[in-house]
């Protein structure tokens, strides 16, 4: 990437958060985000990636008020920059020999320098997608265990209107020729719709109870900007309040399709503010979601079972 082109991948991704921005002024307006009504959830087990923090911890409070019982990684132990430590987590949890009905890939870097994971992989593309790419793949198994008829186990991952502009560059996912901090991020928001997506499909192929779907939580008020352009940082510190989102209204739609009966069955949608909407074109390509899996595999060690 030139760097012409990585200055127009930030002037998109500004322009997008801008967009949405104004989109939650105009709803904080007319009335506001007010919180959604979710049924029980006794005896049902989630994991939340990152949920010591922002959105995470406000998903997993939500969801432990309701009654789940809420494995928060980072409380056991798991760095998402590291394949091993992913893999050591996955055993651990299922030392427990317990159920799990929900996977929420939450955690994630927003515009970080160029630097890599213990791994070696660009830390955007490594921890943001990755990771969640293992973790996921890893706990399939107990997911179908857990998931019964009427009573689907769920993969709920978060994803960005970053998205919207991103372009994924299937040469050079590491984004090693030019690097672009905000293409970078928004790359891998990208791969994480079109994973949900294939993953489904996988799913679905096997009659499993397990479903996937994607999330986007709107401009959150998080401690995520520490790399944005400061006018966004200054921005957010004087009239975060009313331009984004509280964490809290944040971590609603993550919740809702974690546990409303409207989702029931039901996978492969792009859900905003509690809502079903499109995503970016490209990511209903089949055959560039196989691409990607195929290529996550590889990267990861884990088995493509799909070729």
């Amino acid at each position: 990437m030139s760097p012409l082109s990585a200055a127009r991948a930030a002037l998109r991704v500004y322009a997008v958060g801008a967009a949405v921005i104004l989109a939650q002024l105009l709803r904080r307006c007319r009335g506001g985000f007010l919180e959604p009504v979710f049924p029980p959830q006794p005896d049902r087990v989630a994991i939340v990636t990152g949920g010591t923090d922002g959105i995470g911890y406000s998903t997993a409070k939500h969801l432990a008020r309701l009654g789940m019982h809420v494995i928060i990684v980072e409380f056991l132990y798991c760095d998402l920059a590291s394949m091993t430590s992913i893999r050591q987590f996955v055993q651990k949890f299922k030392m427990k020999k317990i159920l799990l009905h929900v996977l929420i890939n939450n955690a994630g870097v927003m515009m970080v320098p160029q630097r890599k994971t213990r791994d070696g992989f660009e830390e955007h593309f490594g921890l943001n997608y990755l990771g969640h790419f293992l973790l996921t793949n890893l706990l399939v198994d107990t997911l179908k265990e857990s998931g019964s008829p009427g009573h689907s186990a769920r993969v709920v991952t978060v994803s960005s209107a970053t998205h919207y502009v991103a372009e994924l560059n299937m040469d050079d996912l590491q984004s090693s020729a030019c690097y672009s901090p905000h293409a970078a991020y928004a790359q891998s928001k990208l791969a994480l719709v079109l994973f949900t997506y294939h993953l489904q499909r996988l799913l679905a192929a096997e009659g499993s109870h397990v479903t996937a779907n994607v999330v986007d939580p709107g401009v959150v008020n998080t401690d995520l900007y520490k790399h944005v352009f400061w006018a966004t940082r200054l921005a957010k510190k004087l009239l975060g309040w009313l331009l984004f989102k509280t964490p809290d209204e944040g971590a609603w739609t993550s919740i809702y399709a974690a546990v409303t009966p409207e989702l029931e069955g039901v996978g492969g949608r792009y859900l905003y503010n509690e809502k079903e909407t499109k995503s970016l074109h490209v990511t209903y390509n089949q055959k560039l979601q196989q691409q990607l899996w195929s290529k996550s595999c590889e990267m990861t060690g884990v088995l493509d079972v799909t070729l």
